[in-house]
């Protein structure tokens, strides 16, 4: 597909976190390191409400500054003693830049990803989670996304061990559009998202997560966006409310023609551990 970020998140997304927030107060005494290791796990039972605010810069023909805020919230849902389902949504809300002469900035929400994790709930040091992955074609306009619906699998692995700092995997899904005949057509996306983080006891901590994208339909010099960097995090209360906060920059050592250069992501994190 044309590189248009696809993960992004929505104004909503504040309701969410208020109504969590009144609903379920944190009761947990847990340390701040074990809070952040807790936040790095994608597929940990934790109700957390994730904002996720990427600034991709030199964006599109004209160079311009795309911003994307992604609203993801996370829900656990225990099956029994042995199993958990993760659910993971990703609402985006964007902010395209003029794409050329005659075609104006616009702004709106972008097409939501479903992923729902099947995960044990007793894992070792070693932890997974794999399940469907679903596109869903709630873009408000044709250059914020696809009308046809999507389908795939999502795959997780993470190794996280008590008493050690680093917290190292890999995300990784494939969605296939299920229909060709809605505007934008069909579509192949894939997307990887190795992750690394050295935790630190006062609940601060050293990231890199790049996503990875290939655009399977494109031409091989324009399929895929490949990111280096990486950047710092934090653990705040409010109250007793924990907050995972997040600053990092990447660069796009590969990129389609018009795909932006360098990525700023901003993040909070409203977690409610049990």
């Amino acid at each position: 597909m044309p590189f248009r970020s696809r993960w992004s998140v929505a104004h909503p997304g504040v309701a969410v976190g208020l109504i969590l927030f009144a609903a379920l107060p944190a009761r947990a005494e847990m340390s701040a390191e074990e809070l952040a290791k807790l936040a790095q796990n994608p597929v940990g039972n934790l109700i957390s409400v994730p904002f996720q605010n990427n600034t991709n810069l030199n964006f599109g023909p004209e160079k311009g500054t795309q911003n994307v805020l992604n609203i993801q919230p996370v829900i656990p849902i225990s099956v029994n003693s042995e199993w958990n389902v993760i659910t993971r949504t990703i609402l985006p809300v964007i902010s395209m830049p003029a794409l050329g002469p005659g075609v104006g900035s616009l702004s709106g929400v972008g097409d939501v990803v479903f992923t729902a994790f099947l995960s044990p709930a007793k894992p070792g040091k070693w932890i997974w989670g794999a399940g469907p992955v679903v596109q869903i074609p709630t873009n408000s306009d044709s250059e914020l996304g696809n009308r046809n619906w999507g389908l795939g699998p999502a795959f997780v692995v993470l190794h996280m061990d008590h008493g050690n700092p680093w917290v190292f995997g890999a995300l990784v899904n494939n969605i296939w559009s299920v229909s060709s005949s809605k505007q934008g057509g069909s579509y192949n996306n894939g997307t990887l998202q190795p992750f690394i983080n050295y935790n630190f006891p006062n609940g601060f901590y050293l990231t890199s997560a790049p996503i990875i994208t290939a655009d399977w339909k494109a031409e091989s010099s324009q399929r895929w966006t490949v990111p280096l960097g990486g950047g710092i995090g934090k653990i705040f209360h409010l109250g007793k409310l924990p907050v995972n906060t997040q600053l990092s920059a990447y660069y796009n050592v590969v990129k389609p023609d018009n795909g932006p250069n360098w990525q700023i992501r901003v993040q909070a994190q409203f977690m409610f551990p049990k």
